[in-house]
């Protein structure tokens, strides 16, 4: 049965909302056929997030592993995922109702190596708000990513991604970026394979202090620097300049195309 996996970073004293993060993927109705996989990685080895999730349940698995941030956490995690599609989700934020069946959707009946879609901002005060810069739907046009991380509006939020597992695994994972390591692989998925915009949200996208790309630890705010912007645009550069390119190659179970990247 062909698996969307769904990888999660947590970080204990960070997990508040976790339960809320399990909830809306259990309530996810998917394709026929279709099965989900849930991928738990603590960046720490307390276990203390485990008491948040049913970690019996068959579809769940959790992780723990050195701390490292969540770029270690969401590659090693990497190890446990046996779904053909992958994508993030932060552990305080709640998938959309039909989020994994659009991803599912989108990616079976399009030549298309990824995609991404809108988020809604769920503020402290329960207000939700829909990002400025959505892109039109449909296929996004080569370089419109890059472009914009380079001007500094990123119209998309990166955790929105989902993809082939073995596009992830040729690209290297999450790069070791303290922040902002979703985008940069998210740039280098753009650099290799086409792309699509979904015209719904995916995601609640919450904003909170305890919010692990706002906070290095519980009084120090990270900022993303143009030093760690200019990271994620040199690799997405250097594999266009190599012509590393992608394409779908075979079928799986009549409903969905494996990935397989190869040079052009």
């Amino acid at each position: 049965m062909p698996t969307i996996s769904l990888i999660t970073a947590v970080l204990a004293g960070r997990d508040d909302h976790l339960t809320q993060t399990w909830n809306s993927i259990a309530t996810q109705q998917l394709p026929p056929g279709w099965d989900w996989q849930w991928v738990v990685q603590e960046d720490g080895e307390t276990g203390s997030p485990a008491t948040r999730i049913p970690t019996n349940h068959p579809q769940i698995t959790y992780a723990t592993g050195p701390r490292g941030r969540a770029a270690a956490a969401r590659t090693l995690a990497l190890d446990h995922v046996n779904g053909v599609f992958v994508r993030g989700l932060d552990a305080d934020d709640q998938l959309t109702p039909g989020a994994l069946t659009r991803d599912i959707e989108a990616l079976t009946s399009n030549p298309v190596g990824w995609v991404v879609s809108p988020a809604l901002d769920l503020l402290e005060d329960g207000q939700i708000k829909r990002g400025p810069r959505d892109p039109e739907t449909g296929p996004l046009p080569d370089n419109c990513l890059r472009d914009g991380e380079e001007a500094g509006l990123l119209p998309v939020l990166g955790i929105t991604t989902t993809t082939y597992t073995s596009l992830v695994h040729a690209l290297g994972g999450w790069p070791a970026l303290p922040v902002g390591q979703d985008v940069a692989l998210l740039l280098a998925l753009e650099a290799v394979a086409p792309g699509w915009m979904l015209g719904v949200p995916s995601i609640l996208y919450r904003r909170w202090p305890k919010q692990t790309t706002a906070t290095r630890d519980a009084s120090q705010p990270v900022i993303n620097t143009p030093g760690m912007r200019s990271i994620g645009l040199a690799r997405a550069d250097a594999l266009r300049h190599l012509q590393w390119d992608w394409t779908k190659i075979t079928t799986i179970n009549t409903t969905v195309n494996t990935a397989a990247a190869v040079e052009a």
